[in-house]
């Protein structure tokens, strides 16, 4: 089964970049990403730009409407992801514990859903 890993953190209290503990940080996510390009579990994932690079677009009265940044507000911005292929919740979960912003941040562990008529 297919899971998102959601990477949420707080920008005012993760490490600084150029700074010994944003290496670290950085360290810990290649080391993952390794991790499960070995256990080949790894589908994608990717870091995102800042939240002030965002474009939200929504749709209401039969208008299209754009607006700059993520619609909602919170201390939290999604700052990356990955998709992993693993058996069940409890190994997502057991990935999502390895994400090095875990320690700060939150990792949400969504499931996939499937919408392919014959399967994956």
């Amino acid at each position: 089964m297919q899971y998102m890993l959601l990477i949420y953190n707080d920008p005012k209290v993760e490490p600084p970049y150029g700074t010994p503990e944003f290496d670290t940080m950085m360290s810990g996510f290649f080391a993952l990403n390794e991790r499960m390009k070995a256990d080949q579990v790894l589908v994608s994932g990717e870091g995102l730009q800042g939240v002030e690079t965002a474009t939200s677009v929504r749709m209401r009265g039969g208008k299209v409407e754009t607006m700059d940044g993520p619609f909602a507000e919170t201390r939290e911005h999604l700052g990356g992801y990955y998709v992993i292929e693993v058996a069940d919740l409890d190994s997502a979960l057991r990935y999502a514990a390895m994400v090095p912003s875990v320690a700060w941040g939150t990792v949400e562990v969504r499931p996939l859903m499937t919408y392919n008529p014959g399967g994956e």
